[in-house]
């Protein structure tokens, strides 16, 4: 039985996968949610930096010294602008998708097992290449992700900010797996980073923040209607697709091929293409990790 730690996992796909994972295998999964029903469920909210230090104390004494077997990465929001701020004074869609799940990853590093695996959820629209036709990344500088009126370069249309932020928030997630994959802790204990592309799931929670007109399509793309649109287009998944792979992934079912760390789901099949040029840019992972460590108050 394997022990994994996950936030994003009590909507959509990802709480799909956790009834998987809690299956007939009965493997113990830790979840963080803003609103924890008990059991293995704890308080987390990722645009918090102390609830994210909190909750991974709170992992470690559950734990009692025994080690995680897969972190997995899936929160993830996306806003119809750049105004909203954690309370730390963070952009919030840069505070939940990345900077969060920096500190977590960082705080339970060495509470990983020996060929543990940490799963990160990122998006195709990381990648120009994809057209997914939103506002594609043009940096993953830090400081200007978690303070974008200070972005000189700023789209001036919010919702193309908001965009960009979510965009560039899954830019670093790619950019942290690299990171993962060259630390020495990581190489020493053969621990297996993995950014994951779930494709376009519809009828998640991803999009509660936005438009109500875009929440209605989103969710009514993700009932049976929406089937006809996952034949036509590659980059269309169903949630049930989604979830199975990203249990395999957590369990280890889905090992990467050697020298890649990026899968995406395309047409319900994993593949293992390369990312974007600008996440395949060691000097902006290394920036990156430098950076975000700063941000919550670490050393690199």
């Amino acid at each position: 039985m394997s022990t994994i730690v996950m936030t994003g996992g009590t909507s959509g796909f990802g709480a799909i996968a956790v009834g998987r994972l809690r299956g007939p295998a009965a493997h113990r999964v830790i979840l963080g949610a803003r609103r924890p029903d008990g059991g293995d469920s704890i308080a987390l909210d990722l645009g918090a930096l102390e609830s994210v230090r909190a909750f991974a104390r709170s992992v470690r004494e559950q734990l009692a010294g025994a080690p995680i077997d897969a972190l997995v990465l899936n929160a993830g929001v996306i806003r119809p602008d750049v105004t909203a701020r954690s309370i730390d004074g963070v952009e919030t869609t840069f505070a939940v998708n990345h900077l969060g799940h920096y500190l977590l990853t960082r705080l339970l590093l060495p509470a990983l097992a020996e060929r543990a695996v940490v799963v990160s959820t990122t998006s195709g629209t990381h990648d120009p290449a994809t057209g997914a036709g939103l506002q594609t990344p043009r940096h993953a500088q830090a400081g200007l992700l978690a303070h974008p009126d200070r972005d000189p370069d700023r789209h001036p249309r919010p919702r193309r900010a908001g965009e960009h932020a979510y965009t560039a928030s899954k830019l670093c997630a790619v950019l942290l797996t690299r990171s993962l994959s060259a630390h020495p802790e990581v190489r020493s204990r053969r621990i297996t980073p993995v950014a994951f592309c779930p494709g376009q799931v519809f009828g998640t929670g991803l999009v509660d923040d936005l438009s109500f007109p875009r929440r209605a399509a989103w969710s009514l793309l993700g009932t049976p209607l929406g089937a006809p649109m996952r034949r036509i287009s590659g980059d269309l998944n169903s949630r049930e697709a989604a979830a199975r792979t990203l249990a395999d992934l957590a369990l280890g079912l889905a090992p990467p091929p050697t020298g890649h760390s990026y899968a995406a789901l395309r047409r319900g099949h994993l593949t293992w293409p390369d990312p974007s040029a600008l996440a395949r840019r060691d000097e902006l992972a290394r920036a990156l990790w430098d950076d975000s460590a700063d941000l919550v108050g670490l050393s690199p």
